[in-house]
This record gives C-alpha cells, sequence and structure tokens, in this order.
C-alpha cells in the first residue's frame, strides 16, 4: 500500500462557488454528519489501509484541537462535504496539511472540493503556512488528478506495512498469561454482612 504526498504551489482566487453552496467553520451539530458522511466515503473495501482510520474521533478531535480547519459544504442546507486540516510548524517551517477531504455522492462534480480547499488554502497562508501537503491512495485516480489539477505537485510514493500481531510470539505469550490468570482468580461474590439491630 503507498500514499502520495504533494506539495501546493499556487494561489487560489477568492470567487465563491455557484448560488446555494456556503463554506463555513464546522459547528458541533455538523460532527454526527461529517462522521457518518466519512463513513461513506472511506470504506476499507476500495482502500483498506488508508482509510483504517476513520472514526469518530478524527472528527471530534480536529473539531476540539483545530476548529479553524474544520469546514463544511452546505447546499441548500444540505451537508455536501467537508475538509478537516491541520497547521504545522517545525522551526521556521510552517505548513498546512489536508487530513480528511470527503464530498458526499449526491453533490460531487459541482466544485465542493474546490471551494473547501481554497478556503481552506486561504486560512493557512493567513495562519503562516507557506506550503501545504496532501496524501491519497495512489489508486484513487480521481482524488489523484483533483489535487494535481489544484496544484499539488512533486508526487512521492511511501509504503505501508502492516503486521498482524495476532501472529506475533509476544502475543501468544500475553494471551496464554491471561487466560492463566483468570483460571487461577476464580470470583466470588462478597458475602453481605448482616447489619445489627439497633
Amino acid at each position: 500500500m503507498t500514499y502520495i504526498f504533494m506539495s501546493i504551489e499556487n494561489s487560489f482566487d477568492n470567487e465563491r462557488s455557484d448560488a446555494g453552496l456556503t463554506v463555513r467553520e464546522m459547528e458541533i451539530d455538523d460532527l454526527a454528519g461529517v462522521f457518518h458522511l466519512g463513513e461513506l466515503l472511506f470504506t476499507s473495501d476500495l482502500y483498506p489501509y488508508i482509510y483504517r482510520t476513520w472514526d469518530e474521533w478524527e472528527v471530534i478531535g480536529s473539531y476540539n484541537t483545530e476548529p479553524d480547519y474544520c469546514l463544511v459544504a452546505e447546499v441548500d442546507e444540505q451537508l455536501a462535504g467537508f475538509i478537516l486540516g491541520t497547521i504545522i510548524s517545525k522551526g521556521t517551517l510552517v505548513y498546512g496539511y489536508i487530513t480528511w477531504l470527503g464530498v458526499s455522492p449526491s453533490f460531487q462534480r459541482r466544485g465542493i472540493a474546490d471551494q473547501l480547499v481554497d478556503r481552506l488554502v486561504e486560512r493557512l497562508i493567513n495562519d503562516g503556512a507557506r506550503f501545504m501537503m496532501a496524501d491519497t491512495d495512489p489508486e484513487n485516480a480521481p482524488a489523484v488528478k483533483f489535487f494535481d489539477r489544484k496544484g499539488f505537485h512533486d508526487a512521492r510514493r511511501h509504503i505501508f506495512l502492516s503486521m498482524d500481531l495476532s501472529q506475533h510470539e509476544y502475543y501468544g505469550k500475553l494471551i496464554a498469561y491471561e487466560r492463566e490468570k483468570a483460571d487461577r482468580k476464580v470470583w466470588k461474590r462478597p458475602r453481605l454482612r448482616p447489619t445489627p439491630k439497633t
């Protein structure tokens, strides 16, 4: 499994998309909708390793720690998409990173992902970022094409490896130890002590 890391090189205009589309900061009432849209989009069938990490904590954690970089898109007050990002400072280097980007299948091919990325880029630039990164599965051709069109370049492959820990020697020893410990300790219901009559 591989990821693609890219950097952004060009700037974006500030024009808004078609009527009815609103891009705004995520609010607490959006958390469940964003999570469930992510569940719909980020399935392990398509990309088993990259999307394995999608859970409610991705949304809650981003919202709690970096709400300025959590945006939602609505079309006629219906959730159409979202973007979760972050800004990272390492010494004098400040860069933005798209953590998650998703658009509902009902609203794809309407420029919603473009608007979400553009708004995030504006915020990151205002906060001092000088370049931006995104990653995706290289087999996700639409995402690779999208990021390339948005100005992300310099693709680099990153190998993703996994290990089945249930096959590791230590795992077996730990399970055996826990079973022995459970067998030695037989749980007994505590006896109730009679209360003295007064």
